[in-house]
């Protein structure tokens, strides 16, 4: 599965699905595919890391950590939230981000 930067935002909610990883891999998948992905990792916010992915033309969905606020060490692995249309969604997007960081 090929992780694209998402052409057409077809919106998305937080449906319970989460994801175990470290900021490094996230960044790392987003670079190997020439995915833009917004880092504001000072603490201030929110969030620290969102970004988004697209597989295929249907499969859309966001990840990114959710009220740390604190900076987040790029190596240590932290809970990141993923949002998309619906709960399948979410979890397919886990399973495809949990082969390609294992790869």
């Amino acid at each position: 599965m090929k992780l694209t930067e998402v052409t057409k935002w077809e919106g998305s909610s937080f449906h319970g699905t989460t994801i175990y990883t470290t900021p490094q891999r996230l960044i790392d998948l987003a670079e190997s595919n020439n995915i833009p992905y917004n880092e504001y990792n000072d603490g201030s916010d929110k969030t620290n890391f969102d970004f988004s992915f697209q597989v295929g033309e249907d499969l859309q969905f966001t990840v990114y950590d959710w009220k740390e606020y604190r900076e987040l060490n790029l190596n240590r692995e932290y809970c990141f939230h993923m949002g998309g249309i619906d709960k399948s969604s979410t979890e397919e997007g886990k399973d495809i981000l949990t082969k390609l960081i294992e790869s």
